[in-house]
C-alpha cells in the first residue's frame, strides 16, 4: 500500500518488534525458557527509571515474545535473587550487594542466569537499563524466550555516546529515547539558541530533560548562541553570564555543551582572522581572512574560560566540549598550539576522518563533510587526539556511527556494516592509543534504529564476539540460517561500494544531497521546492541546485575519475542488491516487511548514484556545448544531452515507488522532504522542459 509522508514515524514509534519469536525452537540443555510462570521483580524502592525498565521487559516479552509475565515488587530484592524461582531480578548494586562486587564503571552490568532464575545487577540504575536491554538482545538473536546459564559482567567503552533526533529536529518522543537506550545511547543533543528556544522554535527543555533521564540518557546542548564580546572587554563578564550562565541557571542539569567554531565564534584579536563574526562582515567587502570561527584562534582559550566562570557555578560538572572541526584544514602547527593552551578540564572533539587527503586517478580529493567512504583516523584528527592525550585533555571525536553521514543526506542509515566495522577498529584503537573517551554519532541528519546500529552497540562493549561472528547472528536473526550467506554477500559489496564513493562539496551540496530528484540545469535556474517550515528554510541553504564542480584540469581529469569511481560503486551496489534479492527469496513471511525495505534503501542508494553520474556527465556535455560555435557539432552534442535526460527521467522515475514504500526516503530532518515522489516529478517535469523546450531553442539559435 505504500505511505504518506512521515508515516515512517509510526515505525520509529515501535520500539519492540512484534512476534520475533521461532514458534518451532526449543531450549537447549543450558538454557531456561522463559513463560508465563515467571515473574520480574524489582524492589519496593526502585526508582522510576527503573521501574520503567521492568516494565519495558515486561513489554518486550509480551510484544516480541508471545510471553505474559507478572511484574511484581519486594522488599528484599537479594533475597528473591537467592532463592526466588521463575524470576528475573533487576536491580542495582545497593540493592543487589552480592552480585555487584566486581562491578567499578557507570552503566556496567552483570548478568547471572540458571535453570529458573536471571539476576541483572547494575552499577547503577543505567546499568540495569542496560542489563535488560542485552537480555532483550541475546532473545532477539535466539528468537525465542530462552537464556543460556551464564554469568557475565560487560561495561561500556565509550560515553558519551551522543546523537541527535532522527523523528524531526530536536523532537524527542518517548519510543525514540527508549529505541536509543535499547541501542546503548547514552545523550542526546539539542539544538540551543534560548530559554527553551531551538533554531526549529519551542521546546520544553527541562521537561525533555526529564523524559531523557527517565530513559537513562543525558542532554547537552549544542550551542546556537552568539558570541558577540571578546573577553578582554569590560562588559564581558556580565554579558555572558546573561547568555550561557543565564541559560545554565535555567537548566543546571545539562550534561554539557558542544561548542563548534561557526556556532561560537566571537570577536577574536588573532590577527590571521578578520576579527569579526561572519555575519557581520560587511557583504560589500571581500573578505582576505577567516572569521574566527574558522580559524584556531590564540584567544579561545580565553573564550573558554569566560564560559567556565560563568557556568560552571551553576553545574560543577558540566562538560565543555570544544570541538576543532572548523579549522581541521589550518597548518597543524596552528593547530597543536591551540591545544597546547587549552584548559585540561574540558572536553576536545576532533571529527575521524574529515580533511583527509589521498590521491586516485592522479587526482587528490579530500575528506568533506562527514564520510564513510575513508574509515579513518584521518591526518588531522590523529594530531590533534596525541595532543590531547599528551596533555591529560579528555578526547571525543564525531564518528558517525550512529549509521548515517552525509554521503547520501536523504536515506535514514548506510547499510555498509563491513565499513563501519573497520571504523569502530580505529576507534577502538583510538581508544587504546589515545585515551578515546566519548563520540558525537550524528548530526542535523539524525539516528535511524537498523541492523547498522545493532552492530556498533556489540562493537561499543565488552566482552562482545567479533565482528564476524556478529554479523552472522544478525544476518540469520533478521533473514535465516539459509539466507545468511547471501545477506553476507551483500553486505560485502556495499561496504566495498562505499569506498568508490569520493566526497566533494559540490556532490555533497548537490546531487548527494538530495539524490533523484536533482534537476539537471541547461541554461535557466531553479530553487527546488522545500517546506516553509524546514530548519535550513526554503531558499535551499545545505543544497545547491547550479552544479558547479571544481574543474582545475582542462581535460576534466577529476570530473573523469570521479564518473569511473561511482560508476564500480554502482556495480558494488547493483551485485549487492543481487545478492539480498538472493537472500530474500530465503527469508521467512514474517521478517519479509523489513528485509524489503532494506531492498528498497539499496535500490533507492543506486538511484542516488547513477543521478550523481548523469549530472557529472551533464555537466561536461553543457560546458561543451555552450563552447561549441559549429551548428552542426552543437547539434550532435544536443543529442546527446538529450539522451542522457532520457536516462536520468528514466532514473527519477523508478525512485518514485521506492519512495512511495518508504516514506524514510528522500526526507532529512534539518531539510525536510527533498525527494518525496512530489520533489521527483517536479524533477522530471524540469529535465523534460530542457529537453523539449530550452535545448531546441539553443539550437535554433545557432543556426540563425
Amino acid at each position: 500500500m505504500g505511505e504518506r509522508n512521515y508515516e515512517f514515524r509510526n515505525r520509529l514509534d515501535v520500539v519492540h518488534k512484534p512476534n520475533r519469536r521461532d514458534p518451532r525452537l526449543q531450549p537447549e540443555p543450558d538454557e531456561c525458557r522463559i513463560d508465563e510462570t515467571w515473574r520480574i521483580v524489582i524492589s519496593e524502592e526502585a526508582s522510576p527509571p527503573v521501574v520503567h525498565v521492568a516494565k519495558d521487559l515486561q513489554d518486550y516479552l509480551f510484544t516480541s515474545m508471545n510471553v505474559s509475565v507478572l511484574l511484581t515488587k519486594a522488599s528484599d530484592l537479594g533475597e528473591a535473587a537467592e532463592g526466588g524461582e521463575r524470576l528475573i531480578v533487576l536491580g542495582n548494586l545497593n540493592q543487589l550487594s552480592a552480585y555487584g562486587g566486581e562491578l567499578e564503571e557507570p552503566r556496567s552490568y552483570r548478568i547471572v542466569s540458571g535453570a529458573d532464575r536471571i539476576v541483572v545487577c547494575g552499577f547503577d540504575d543505567r546499568g540495569v537499563g542496560q542489563g535488560s536491554y542485552f537480555l532483550e538482545d541475546l532473545m532477539n538473536l535466539r528468537e525465542a524466550p530462552f537464556v543460556s546459564s551464564q554469568d557475565t559482567i560487560r561495561k561500556p567503552l565509550f560515553s558519551p555516546r551522543m546523537i541527535h533526533s532522527g523523528w524531526g529536529l530536536d523532537v524527542y518522543p518517548d519510543a525514540h529515547l527508549s529505541a536509543m537506550a535499547h541501542a546503548g545511547i547514552d545523550a542526546i543533543l539539542v539544538f540551543v539558541k534560548d530559554i527553551d528556544e531551538t533554531p526549529f522554535g519551542y521546546l520544553d527543555f527541562n521537561h525533555v530533560i526529564d523524559r531523557a533521564d527517565l530513559h537513562g540518557l543525558d542532554v547537552y546542548m549544542y550551542s546556537y548562541l552568539t558570541s558577540k564580546k571578546h573577553p578582554d572587554d569590560p562588559d564581558a563578564e556580565a554579558y555572558y553570564d546573561s547568555t550561557y550562565g543565564r541559560i545554565l541557571k535555567q537548566y543546571p542539569r545539562f550534561k554539557g555543551i558542544i561548542f563548534v567554531g561557526e556556532s561560537c565564534e566571537f570577536p577574536s584579536k588573532d590577527p590571521n582572522t578578520t576579527g569579526m563574526l561572519r555575519l557581520e562582515w560587511p557583504a560589500d567587502k571581500p573578505r582576505t581572512k577567516p572569521s574566527p570561527g574558522w580559524w584556531p584562534c590564540t584567544d579561545y582559550p580565553q573564550w573558554l574560560d569566560m564560559i567556565k566562570r560563568v557556568t560552571l557555578k551553576h553545574n560543577p560538572e558540566l562538560d565543555i566540549v570544544f570541538w576543532t572541526y572548523n579549522w581541521g584544514y589550518a597548518p597543524e602547527a596552528e593547530r597543536l598550539r591551540l591545544i597546547a593552551s587549552l584548559p585540561t578540564d574540558i572536553s576536545l572533539m576532533a571529527t575521524f576522518e574529515m580533511f583527509e587527503q589521498y590521491e586516485k586517478g592522479g587526482v587528490i580529493h579530500r575528506c568533506v563533510d562527514y564520510t564513510a567512504s575513508f574509515e579513518g583516523p584521518g591526518t588531522y584528527f590523529a594530531s590533534e587526539a596525541k595532543a590531547a592525550h599528551e596533555r591529560g585533555i579528555r578526547l571525543y571525536t564525531m564518528a558517525n556511527t550512529g549509521g548515517l553521514s552525509w554521503d547520501i543526506g536523504v536515506i535514514p542509515y548506510e547499510p555498509i556494516p563491513y565499513q563501519w566495522a573497520r571504523r569502530h577498529a580505529g576507534l577502538l584503537a583510538a581508544r587504546n592509543d589515545w585515551g578515546l573517551a566519548g563520540l558525537m554519532e550524528s548530526h542535523h541528519f539524525g539516528w535511524w534504529p537498523s541492523f547498522v546500529t545493532d552492530l556498533t552497540k556489540w562493537a561499543y562493549w565488552s566482552p562482545s564476539p567479533s565482528s564476524e561472528e556478529t554479523f552472522a547472528a544478525v544476518a540469520r536473526r533478521d533473514f535465516s540460517l539459509e539466507a545468511e550467506p547471501h545477506v553476507l554477500e551483500a553486505w560485502r559489496h556495499w561496504s566495498e561500494g562505499i569506498r568508490h564513493y569520493i566526497p566533494t562539496n559540490y556532490d555533497q551540496y548537490g546531487p548527494f544531497r538530495v539524490g533523484p530528484s536533482y534537476p539537471l540545469l541547461f541554461q535557466e535556474t531553479h530553487h527546488i521546492p522545500q517546506a516553509w517550515y524546514a530548519h535550513f528554510g526554503s531558499d535551499n541553504r545545505i543544497v545547491t541546485p547550479i552544479y558547479n564542480p571544481i574543474n582545475d584540469h582542462p581535460d576534466y581529469l577529476r570530473l573523469n575519475v570521479e564518473i569511473d569511481s561511482l560508476q564500480q560503486m554502482a556495480e558494488w551496489w547493483s551485485k549487492g542488491n543481487e545478492a539480498l534479492e538472493r537472500a530474500i527469496a530465503l527469508t521467512p513471511q514474517r521478517k519479509l516487511e523489513e528485509a524489503h525495505l532494506l531492498l528498497g534503501l539499496n535500490r533507492f542508494i543506486l538511484r542516488s548514484v547513477l543521478t550523481v553520474i548523469h549530472t557529472k556527465q551533464w555537466w561536461k556535455l553543457k560546458h561543451r556545448l555552450l563552447q561549441e560555435q559549429d551548428a552542426t557539432q552543437a547539434q550532435a552534442l544536443a543529442a546527446e544531452m538529450a539522451q542522457l535526460g532520457e536516462r536520468e527521467i528514466a532514473n527519477a522515475e523508478a525512485a518514485i515507488p521506492l519512495t512511495e514504500a518508504d516514506s524514510r526516503l528522500g526526507w532529512e530532518p534539518s531539510m525536510e522532504y527533498m525527494t518525496d515522489p512530489e520533489h521527483l516529478r517536479w524533477k522530471i517535469a524540469q529535465v523534460r522542459a530542457v529537453l523539449d523546450r530550452e535545448l531546441p531553442e539553443y539550437i535554433r539559435s545557432l543556426q540563425g
